[in-house]
């Protein structure tokens, strides 16, 4: 009795032994698994990386990145300048990671860049485990390529825009989730807490909108009582809020005078900057809400929004190549598994990605507004759902023509302990002491009689169609898609003819048809789904196709399109430490007459400020914000600046509306013709010395 039961493990080890296989990866992986994978990220780097050194740099966010590299207020608080007279007007976070890259590599476009290359390529990594762990080796590989070849992902990691950080740390909150549901362990859930916090620092509350996904997903999935669930991710929601408010709260308690003043606010208050300037104002009527400042053209987009968000021409080339498949994979996910145990990994890992595209898709199209590289954050569901769709559609099409075995008789064994509330097997390629795929598990179901059903009926009906029609859905809506522009016109017959080769292939599939003529159509359905997007994916490379700095967004959409059409070049693309010559003559001018004075000049918005900063770190006064319209400094201000001899020169411009404190500078400063700073003519832009000595 000793010896058996020292041979046998108890309950409690069983159950650990069980949820450590359920938390890690399939311990056979396939040969062709990591050259795969090796060969994704590789590409994926060489779209991401090329010609970096011309990288999109947002004028704004460019001059930001260079300027917090000046001190630790400027760093930490986001100062527009180096002295942190004012901030930028979002959360800091997703631009630390580049400003630590020029404070390492100094004031260069491509470390400015550079963080949003590793970013995006960690992505592609990231989401590949992640669906691995769900749906195994053939749907993280479909994943990983997927978001690869998304367009609006390569055109948003070749530019300096925070969405790139929001997305990274959103899908390894999604990992950290699936693992917490997986192994009933409480410290993933926290850890998806960090990562939502975090990314909250990166574009503040559209990283919250993940919540009501997760706390479902949670809730129906993972093990123990619905009490014990709700408790354990009220605690990862604790969390997450207060990761989340860190900077927030720090900025809130700090001194006024000990900081920037909080670009978009009209009191200097950093719930009004998050909540108000970049929440309830983008949804409301009001611009104003909450102690926001009033957006203008410049800062608030128009367009991209309403029902048909994702398939308008502008948006649906840049991110919705496979989401008609990725609707339908996550429609029939959660309805074939119809009938599993609650806590089913294959359908919670339906319902996360899916849930995750219903939500921002809602979301998006209820704002006043959109950038079409705003759709960047739904790629990682969409290619997680195409990755997980067509491996559940291979599973039921290859269950179909499984060959019929007569069961094998064995002596019955003892029931292995399983523990009260264990997941069902969590992915469909695990070893084969640990799970049996989907093909398996769908073809082994008997009739009443006992005897084992047909093909079309073992594999439920006509599931094994699913797999052919998905690749002819997905080819006609690439179609679909490229009709307005005719753009790569020439590759839509190369994804016609790998569409019928793959198609006639699985559907003429016969008892003698070998292996690997089924999956050689297979692979040529899946690259005829691919070509058309890849196409526009790799068009962005050439400065025409992709987007102005502002609004990067691939192929022959958009305002810079068709303004460098008409203007015959590509959008002039701006860069650290290159200052075109007027922007020379303007700063030796202003330094040779500089006596002491804290500031370089200030500005009438940062429209004036941005080129100067990229080009030299300096402190300047940037006044009124981004928009113009903050109120900062004011015009009593600004006089008190004058006269303590903090600031001398004032830069205005016709581009922006006047203000007290413009009015204030015509009034009481000189105007000084362009010739003195060696320039025919200011163009928009008038030099004023305030100087009264």
């Amino acid at each position: 009795m000793t010896a058996i039961s020292a041979a046998r493990p108890t309950g409690a080890h069983r159950g650990r032994r069980a949820a450590n296989r359920r938390s890690g990866p399939p311990e056979d992986a396939p040969r062709w698994e990591r050259p795969a994978l090796a060969a994704v990220l590789a590409v994926a780097t060489v779209l991401y990386s090329w010609g970096m050194g011309n990288a999109a740099l947002h004028p704004f966010y460019g001059a930001a990145i260079r300027s917090m590299t000046g001190g630790w207020r400027a760093f930490f608080f986001g100062g527009l300048d180096t002295s942190g007279s004012i901030s930028i007007d979002k959360l800091p976070g997703a631009f630390w990671p580049d400003a630590a890259s020029v404070w390492l590599f100094g004031p260069h476009t491509w470390a400015a860049a550079l963080p949003q290359v590793v970013e995006g390529v960690l992505t592609v990594w990231l989401l590949h485990r992640i669906v691995r762990a769900w749906a195994g080796p053939f749907a993280a590989l479909i994943a990983a390529l997927t978001l690869t070849l998304t367009p609006v992902v390569v055109v948003l990691n070749r530019a300096t825009i925070p969405d790139t950080a929001l997305t990274l740390l959103l899908v390894a909150a999604a990992g950290a989730l699936q693992k917490a549901v997986r192994t009933e362990r409480l410290l993933p859930l926290i850890t998806c807490g960090i990562w939502i916090g975090l990314a909250f620092q990166a574009k503040m509350l559209q990283a919250w909108l993940v919540l009501p996904v997760f706390a479902a997903v949670y809730q129906i999935a993972a093990p123990g009582t619905p009490l014990k669930r709700a408790l354990r991710f009220l605690l990862g929601g604790a969390v997450a809020l207060a990761v989340s408010c860190f900077w927030v709260l720090i900025a809130w308690a700090t001194p006024a005078a000990d900081r920037p003043y909080l670009d978009g606010t009209s009191d200097n208050n950093p719930f009004a900057l998050v909540f108000g300037y970049n929440g309830l104002s983008r949804f409301s009527s009001d611009s104003t809400a909450f102690g926001a400042v009033a957006g203008t053209a410049n800062s608030r987009t128009t367009g991209n929004t309403g029902w048909n968000m994702l398939i308008n021409d502008t948006v649906g080339p840049q991110v919705s190549w496979f989401l008609p498949l990725a609707v339908l994979a996550a429609v029939l996910g959660v309805v074939w598994r119809t009938g599993q145990p609650r806590t089913d990994m294959q359908r919670a890992g339906f319902l996360l990605w899916g849930g995750w595209l219903a939500v921002h898709a809602l979301v998006f199209s209820a704002s006043n507004g959109n950038h079409a590289y705003y759709m960047a954050v739904i790629a990682p569901a969409l290619a997680a759902l195409t990755g997980g769709g067509l491996t559940l559609f291979r599973s039921e099409y290859e269950s179909a023509y499984k060959p019929e075995a007569e069961p094998e008789h064995e002596p019955e064994a003892e029931p292995e302990y399983k523990p009260e509330h264990e997941p069902a097997p969590w992915s469909p390629y695990m070893s084969a002491h640990e799970a049996e795929p989907w093909s398996a598990q769908v073809s082994t179901r008997e009739s009443k009689d006992g005897s084992k059903e047909g093909a079309k009926d073992r594999s439920g009906g006509r599931r094994h169609m699913a797999l052919p029609a998905a690749i002819v859905l997905t080819v006609v809506w690439a179609l679909v898609l490229d009709w307005p522009t005719r753009f790569v016109s020439w590759l839509l017959p190369i994804a016609v003819m790998l569409a019928l080769c793959g198609v006639v292939g699985l559907w003429s599939r016969g008892p003698r048809t070998s292996p690997r003529k089924v999956q050689g159509a297979l692979a040529a359905g899946i690259a005829a789904t691919l070509v058309v997007p890849a196409g526009w994916a790799v068009s962005s490379l050439d400065p025409v196709y992709a987007g102005a700095s502002t609004a990067p967004i691939a192929g022959p959409v958009g305002n810079a399109y068709y303004a460098g059409v008409r203007a015959h070049h590509p959008p002039r693309r701006i860069g650290l430490d290159r200052p075109s010559a007027r922007d020379i003559a303007l700063l030796d001018y202003l330094t040779t007459h500089r006596h002491g004075e804290k500031y370089l000049l200030a500005t009438q918005t940062a429209y004036g400020a941005e080129p100067l900063l990229r080009a030299k770190s300096e402190p300047i006064l940037v006044m009124g914000g981004f928009t113009g319209n903050t109120p900062f400094p004011t015009a009593r201000q600004l006089g008190s600046l004058v006269t303590t001899h903090q600031v001398r020169y004032a830069l205005l411009t016709t581009q922006r509306p006047a203000t007290s404190t413009t009015t204030w500078v015509k009034s009481h400063c000189t105007r000084i013709p362009p010739t003195a700073y060696g320039s025919r003519t200011g163009g928009s832009f008038t030099l004023y010395d305030c100087n009264r000595s």
